[in-house]
């Protein structure tokens, strides 16, 4: 079984406006920065995305995917995994807020990825540390903007 690489950051707003940003997948492209095109493909019963496809531009990684979605009912985590991809093998990820109880809110980001190439564990564990840190930056960045 793979790793998951896990990392945290506290943001400065209340949990539900930390996953209104997660789920407006429209506005990736305006504050993901190796996001070239994000597509929601199919809507669930609860207004929130299911499946999602990415176009992604992140220098020497470029790569078009499909997500699937599942969405905690109480709002306080979503999951994903991989449905296709050209790059990927698998993708497994999810955020989970936690509310600090003075209108901040704890994000944990946990991601694996195993890719169609071959490549050392250590250098694979090294890139989702990039991406997660990266990503949530961006978070914390977009939702306190």
């Amino acid at each position: 079984m793979a790793e998951k690489t896990q990392r945290s950051i506290t943001v400065d707003a209340p949990s539900s406006q930390v996953m209104d940003v997660i789920a407006d997948f429209d506005a990736y492209p305006s504050w993901v920065s190796a996001a070239k095109s994000v597509e929601v493909l199919a809507t669930g019963s609860n207004g929130r995305a299911d499946r999602v496809k990415f176009v992604l531009d992140a220098g020497m990684v470029k790569d078009t995917y499909e997500l699937r979605y599942d969405w905690a009912p109480d709002g306080m985590a979503v999951a994903w995994e991989l449905v296709s991809g050209e790059m990927q093998k698998s993708q497994s990820g999810s955020y989970t807020l936690k509310a600090t109880g003075d209108g901040r809110t704890d994000v944990v980001y946990e991601l694996t990825v195993d890719l169609n190439i071959p490549m050392i564990g250590l250098f694979k564990r090294k890139a989702e540390k990039v991406i997660t840190d990266t990503a949530l930056k961006e978070l914390k960045k977009r939702v306190e903007g």
